[in-house]
């Protein structure tokens, strides 16, 4: 997981932005951050989403406003975004 240890003067001023390239259950600790850091007006930024993802985030972080370029249809029983990335992630990073 990625972890933030840089918050720009944007967040004192009230603004912050997360971008993740597909969140299926994640983000909600980055928007945490930034709100802990002072930002009032996120956006949460992403390539590609599945509905459980984007429901989390909203439910957890209704102030926050959610972009992104596509929600596929579903996660499958693995997490991955359905028909997604399939496990890009993994290949990428050896993971799997």
């Amino acid at each position: 997981a990625c972890k933030p240890h840089k918050v720009s003067g944007g967040a004192a001023a009230g603004r912050g932005s997360v971008a993740d390239t597909a969140p299926t259950r994640s983000g909600s600790a980055a928007i945490a951050f930034l709100k802990q850091k002072g930002a009032t007006k996120i956006r949460f930024v992403t390539l590609l989403a599945a509905p459980e993802g984007v429901r989390r985030v909203a439910s957890r972080h209704p102030d926050v406003r959610i972009f992104s370029c596509v929600v596929d249809r579903k996660l499958n029983a693995r997490g991955y975004i359905v028909p997604g990335l399939g496990d890009a992630g993994d290949r990428i990073f050896g993971t799997e």
